[in-house]
């Protein structure tokens, strides 16, 4: 098992943030992971990206070269990573975006990510948490209660059951394919 799996949006979306969930569920997995990250000089609203590799075999090289998955929560971050994917790569979108030019060989997913949060959740700034049960949801990387662990780590105390909110709702999400 190998899955490269690339986030992107803009900062102050949590994807950072979800991608170090990620690791730490797969790594609570058993599994191995390497996790890195770019962003814009920008604190907020800059262009971020970061990265997981996850195996269950040793990881020789930490930056994902094939991205096997990759999450977009804004459109320009759809447009820029979406570009020169493989074929097989799983491209997650919130609804909200335009589907790039060039996907239409790829599997896309459309979710709601970003309404998820802001009306089911109530927080708009649980829209990782939200994207990090969908992308478990679609990827079976761990079990729930694995996830979750791993989302306790970093979050603050006395945020668990919004973010277990997040993380539930994140998972029961089913997307249109097209």
């Amino acid at each position: 098992m190998k899955e490269e799996i690339r986030l992107a949006g803009s900062g102050g979306q949590g994807v950072i943030l979800a991608s170090i969930i990620l690791a730490d569920a797969a790594v609570l997995s058993g599994n191995n992971a390497t996790q890195s990250q770019a962003y814009g000089p920008e604190a907020r609203g800059g262009a971020c990206k970061a990265e997981v590799v996850i195996s269950d075999e040793r990881i020789r090289f930490g930056k994902v070269l094939k991205p096997s998955f990759l999450l977009a929560l804004n459109q320009k971050a759809a447009d820029t990573f979406a570009k020169d994917l493989p074929k097989e790569t799983i491209v997650m979108l919130d609804e909200s975006i335009k589907t790039p030019e060039g996907l239409t060989e790829n599997t896309v997913i459309r979710l709601p990510i970003l309404e998820t949060a802001k009306e089911k959740v109530g927080k708009a700034f649980t829209a990782n948490i939200v994207a990090v049960g969908a992308i478990n949801n679609v990827l079976h990387l761990c079990d729930n209660e694995t996830l979750f662990e791993a989302v306790k780590l970093h979050i603050p105390k006395g945020t668990e059951e919004i973010n277990l909110k997040a993380l539930s709702e994140g998972e029961k999400l089913r997307g249109s394919n097209e």
